[in-house]
């Protein structure tokens, strides 16, 4: 029988306990077997200065979820060429593990602008998208789609932007996240600049 695995995408910049209770949520409430955390490379559109080196970003989210049977990370992107589409990304991500059942899960904000995805029609076509509630975003004309599942994981609005205000600021953010993860970070001086 193939794993039922659930692909969480984000530049986990740095990764935070609201990406971990989402994953877990999706891991244990709903029928996945596991989740894992699919670290993007640096966006071409995204500000360079605030993003820290993807093989620093992916050794974090590696700290966040070593002890967890149902958590994982993959660095799959880092293997493509950038930018990734999500398509492209499925399919060498199922070419590689024939053996699971991949289930991609995002907020309802994105699909806002789906029918800009490259591609869009063939994701809702051969993938299941497990929704969480993003505040202010609905499905829309996707909320009955048979390929989207909507999904009452709690909501936190815990931004990535924020910790690392914090720690510019000499705030302490142990509670943001995992403690390794944040002692790596204090370790490294991680986002102090």
């Amino acid at each position: 029988m193939s794993k039922k695995t659930g692909l969480l995408f984000g530049s986990f910049n740095p990764i935070h306990v609201g990406h971990l209770v989402l994953a877990n949520y999706m891991a244990e409430f709903t029928d996945l077997d596991e989740v894992w955390f699919v670290v993007s490379p640096q966006n071409p559109l995204k500000d360079k200065n605030t993003l820290l080196a993807d093989y620093h970003r992916l050794a974090l989210v590696r700290l966040a979820v070593e002890d967890h049977p149902k958590l994982g990370v993959t660095d799959i992107e880092f293997k493509m060429p950038v930018p990734s589409y999500t398509i492209d990304t499925l399919a060498y991500i199922s070419e590689k593990y024939p053996e699971r059942e991949f289930v991609l899960i995002s907020g309802t904000d994105i699909f806002e602008k789906f029918h800009k995805w490259k591609n869009f029609q063939v994701l809702l076509d051969q993938y299941r998208f497990y929704v969480y509630p993003r505040p202010g975003f609905e499905l829309g004309e996707y909320a009955n789609h048979p390929s989207i599942l909507l999904c009452e994981a709690p909501q936190m609005e815990i931004s990535s932007s924020f910790i690392r205000k914090g720690i510019r600021l000499k705030k302490d953010m142990s509670f943001w996240m995992p403690e390794n993860v944040y002692q790596y970070l204090l370790e490294m001086h991680y986002y102090e600049k």
